[in-house]
């Protein structure tokens, strides 16, 4: 009941339960053994990874010899879907990596299995509204189903996406589209009762692109762009695409917003007629759900921490003594020119290398018992753009958690753990910190030696 919540005591309350914040979640209760409450605005776990997308990015880096670069609690993720059948791997259309597909339906149990047996409370159609640092603590205040509610945390980690508990306490913060050109949004939509074999017949992923080209050059289709892409979802006869594309306008704007997603619903409909009259193998497909219950948003907040993580860190394969996970990912920045047309950069790290991503992009100076983790990490815009997919977000979530407790049981500032300590608890659950040397390469045949395969 509300009122059995309400003043209620936590050691940490992690906000938001994306990717990063339930991971963030699961590392903080196993690791401290003091009370973690979850807070989650919607009704199920998971963000984005649950809400609109069905494949984790950043696992692998690109390339014909790909290096596994997240380990530990996002395995047990992907394990508990591959016992089930729910994934498959798969390359990604522009060599971004290898990806793992998966059932985003089948996700949202995973989630609600592995918080609740981690010992972590989670709390959904819940939202912060307030916080407030009472010196040692933090006050929270919640709105809830019942009403508003307050709680009480040692330590607090928001993975809210948009750093909105960091918004709300004053932390110093980038809003994406200020300084420089930000990332499009997306309205990811799914289609039913396609004829995939027919559709791989007639040419596949190359008819596609040629065809999206020739549309937009003729006039025939008002598509947003020339290039997008369609991909088997677990689910038989079932794609689910990027392709819809919606102009930046500021996450945080009502009105901006409600227009953004009145816009991404209209392509949906431009594209399932496009692909329907142009594409073999969709005759008769249908639509059969959109991005819910919002629109894709790539960036909003991101945090001025105690280290911003630069394009120069990303492209020169940086190292980083107070490194807490790896990514290999190539910058995918998309947005659009000031005619409006698509402009997606594609660069990649060079020699198919890896870099680390300190613990110092997780704090910001001055605030002593906050972390953050996901896409309000503390990067420029470009290694942002890198370190985004949900392999990293999710790696960010177990680095946070585990700092969290670790502060808690040290009693310090989260700036002031033991890294050595935060590395060896990260390396002991399997998270990969270290690139391996190159004999040491480990690939998706020896992660996926005994599961699902599709191309």
């Amino acid at each position: 009941m509300t009122s059995e919540l309400d003043r209620a005591h936590f050691g940490i309350v992690v906000i938001g339960a994306g990717s990063a914040g339930c991971c963030a979640a699961i590392a903080a209760a196993e690791t401290s053994g003091r009370p973690v409450l979850l807070v989650e605005r919607y009704g199920f776990l998971g963000g984005v990874s649950t809400q609109s997308l069905d494949t984790f990015y950043g696992f692998f880096t690109p390339g014909d010899r790909p290096l596994k670069v997240a380990g530990g609690i996002p395995d047990r993720v992907v394990d508990r879907l591959a016992d089930h059948g729910e994934i498959f791997l798969r390359p990604n259309t522009y060599g971004a990596g290898t990806g793992v597909t998966y059932n985003p339906e089948y996700l949202k149990i995973v989630w609600d299995d592995l918080v609740a047996a981690s010992g972590a409370e989670a709390l959904l159609h819940s939202k912060l509204v307030a916080i407030e640092d009472g010196g040692g603590v933090y006050r929270l205040t919640l709105d809830t189903p019942g009403g508003a509610v307050t709680v009480f945390a040692e330590r607090v980690i928001d993975a809210s996406g948009d750093a909105h508990a960091a918004h709300l306490l004053g932390v110093p913060l980038e809003e994406a589209g200020r300084e420089e050109a930000a990332q499009t949004f997306t309205t990811t939509f799914r289609m039913c009762n396609v004829d995939l074999d027919r559709y791989a017949g007639a040419g596949g992923k190359k008819l596609l692109q040629d065809r999206m080209t020739r549309a937009v050059e003729a006039g025939t289709y008002p598509l947003p762009r020339k290039n997008g892409s369609v991909h088997e979802m677990v689910q038989p006869h079932c794609i689910a695409t990027v392709a819809v594309r919606v102009p930046f306008s500021s996450p945080f704007d009502p009105r901006a917003l409600s227009a953004a997603e009145a816009e991404g619903r209209r392509q949906a409909y431009v594209y399932e007629a496009f692909l329907r009259a142009e594409i073999p193998g969709f005759e008769q497909a249908k639509i059969i759900g959109m991005s819910s219950p919002q629109i894709g948003i790539r960036e909003s907040r991101r945090l001025y921490g105690a280290y911003r993580l630069t394009r120069a860190d990303c492209l020169a394969a940086a190292r980083f003594e107070d490194a807490v996970l790896l990514c290999g990912a190539p910058i995918e920045d998309h947005r659009m020119n000031a005619d409006g047309e698509d402009e997606t950069e594609w660069v990649y790290v060079p020699d198919g290398g890896v870099y680390q991503v300190p613990y110092r992009t997780l704090h910001a100076p001055g605030f002593d018992r906050l972390l953050v983790a996901g896409r309000c990490f503390s990067a420029e815009h470009s290694a942002h753009a890198s370190c985004r997919s949900m392999a990293q977000t999710m790696s960010m979530g177990q680095a946070a958690g585990t700092a969290a407790a670790l502060s808690l049981q040290g009693d310090c500032a989260v700036d002031r753990i033991d890294i050595a300590a935060l590395r060896a608890r990260l390396e002991s659950i399997g998270a990969i910190i270290d690139p391996p040397v190159d004999t040491a390469r480990i690939g998706r045949d020896d992660w996926f030696a005994n599961r699902n395969r599709k191309g």
